[in-house]
């Protein structure tokens, strides 16, 4: 079964450095499969007959181990992917890909805690959480968002990693979508 790997926090400054040539060898090494990754950001599409949780657990325990790493993964099959990118709430007003991110939760964010996290909205910004993703649109840009902040920190309560449209249909396409 394909699924997507989705590593939470790595190459993003100097900190947390994985080598994705390096990721795919040790993927390989451990059994999981042939990997493809996209971007230097840990986007990782693999065969894997593992249940996602525990392929999530099992790839943080490999890079822990291999890369000393203590790094959180969120992971999709190819399946839960493709229902992501159909659902697309803001495709009619999220004209620019990169400013259009898709967040995703280990699990389903608490209500009052996405309730908080939305309060940081300014104008224009828009949110629909749908089970464990959350789609966010922030024409002004996701740099200086409080609310970007806000959906990539801890503040959700849950392991939540943010991609954006481009990389979110991309990893589909990989994972032959």
């Amino acid at each position: 079964m394909k699924q997507i790997v989705l590593l939470r926090g790595v190459n993003v400054g100097a900190r947390n450095r994985v080598a994705m040539p390096a990721l795919r060898e040790a993927l390989k090494e451990a059994g999981m499969g042939e990997a493809t990754t996209y971007l230097q950001s840990g986007n990782v599409a693999l065969d894997s007959a593992a249940k996602p949780d525990a392929l999530a657990r099992a790839c943080e325990e490999l890079i822990a181990e291999r890369f000393a790493l203590q790094v959180a993964v969120v992971v999709r099959t190819r399946a839960e992917l493709a229902k992501v990118v159909q659902r697309d709430p803001f495709g009619d007003v999220a004209d620019q890909q990169k400013l259009y991110q898709v967040t995703f939760c280990a699990r389903k964010p608490d209500r009052a805690a996405l309730a908080k996290v939305a309060e940081r909205a300014v104008e224009g910004e828009r949110l629909l959480a749908h089970g464990r993703e959350i789609y966010a649109w922030f024409p002004h840009g996701v740099a200086r968002s409080k609310l970007a902040a806000q959906l990539s920190g801890h503040d959700l309560g849950v392991v939540a990693t943010a991609r954006n449209w481009t990389t979110v249909t991309k990893l589909l396409a990989l994972a032959g979508g």
